[in-house]
């Protein structure tokens, strides 16, 4: 079985300069998920790597070619066709992870990720937001900042992009003109301009990553996530695993944020908020691999990548089992 695992930040999707963060995120999976793949029998892994990164990954590795922007798509569409299976690992902003997945369809290809209607509900804050609201999915309020009452409402607000990954532009305001502000100087970063502005809650921060098929959904261990205390929400890493009762309800609360999505598949993962008082809410869906996964694998006594390919083409599986340590990861 041939897979084609395409990661956007190390195929050049986003061009030369490329954010340091995400670099090392994006080569960070890669390598990951490309060596648990490797280490099923009978599958070969096919990759796409820019040409201005010294590294090769994968049994098959082909260099894209810039500044030539149509040379990543032909490369892109051509793998996606012929392989069994496609895995795209994109960031949500700027269509690029709907584009790929679309792109991928398109020409006959079987993805092995999340198909393009789910990415495109869950990519949008702003829409899941509502589609929680309307299944009763606990979700801190969310409005478009545009149309945001603040003066309304009590502080403190987090304003974050619309479409959005990777910790970017997230900002702890307190107040109408300072997240006007802070909009107005965005602009340069996120030329769209679309953002949100949803109530602040309290506790713990937490991620978890679902294996989901088409008959079967499977919450692995939760994680903590460690966000910047400086306001700006920056994702430092996580670490696993978390206290049992927290553990529980995150799955729970991940479990119930994606019933009713149509689309999704293999790796999602859910971010969440664990209130100190028994509040819980979830944040965001990322229809993708997350770094999670780095600190899973660690810990995981089964093969995830294997996991993930039986349950996506229609398997059951078992509960993975896991070391009884303590991780912490980063990318």
């Amino acid at each position: 079985m041939r897979i084609f695992v395409y990661e956007c930040v190390c195929a050049g999707g986003l061009g030369p300069d490329i954010p340091s963060s995400l670099l090392r995120e994006g080569h960070a999976m890669l390598a990951a998920i490309v060596a648990d793949l490797q280490g099923i029998p009978g599958v070969t892994v096919v990759t796409l790597i820019d040409q201005n990164l010294s590294y090769e990954i994968g049994d098959e590795c082909r260099r894209a070619t810039y500044p030539d922007p149509d040379f990543e798509d032909l490369d892109f569409e051509e793998f996606a066709a012929e392989c069994d299976g496609t895995l795209v690992i994109a960031p949500e902003f700027n269509g690029l992870l709907l584009n790929r997945s679309r792109a991928a369809v398109g020409v006959g290809g079987r993805l092995l990720s999340c198909e393009p209607n789910a990415i495109q509900l869950t990519a949008d804050k702003l829409a899941l937001a509502e589609f929680w609201r309307l299944r009763q999915v606990p979700h801190p309020w969310t409005d478009a900042f545009n149309h945001a009452d603040l003066s309304a409402m009590d502080p403190p607000f987090v304003l974050k992009p619309r479409h959005g990954a990777g910790s970017q532009a997230i900002y702890l305001i307190h107040d109408a003109k300072g997240a006007a502000e802070i909009a107005a100087a965005d602009t340069e970063a996120l030329p769209e301009g679309d953002f949100i502005v949803q109530r602040h809650v309290l506790g713990h921060a937490a991620s978890v990553t679902l294996l989901i098929g088409k008959t079967q959904r499977v919450a692995l261990m939760p994680a903590r996530q460690h966000l910047s205390n400086d306001g700006r929400f920056r994702y430092l890493g996580g670490s696993l695993p978390l206290p049992e009762a927290l553990a529980q309800r995150a799955a729970k609360l991940a479990l119930h944020a994606v019933k009713g999505i149509k689309g999704l598949c293999g790796f999602v993962g859910v971010d969440l908020v664990l209130g100190d008082d028994g509040t819980d809410y979830a944040i965001e869906i990322n229809p993708r691999l997350t770094t999670s996964y780095l600190g899973l694998r660690q810990l995981c006594e089964q093969n995830l990548a294997e996991l993930m390919l039986r349950i996506v083409v229609g398997e059951r599986i078992e509960m993975p089992t896991w070391k009884k340590s303590e991780v912490h990861f980063r990318a």
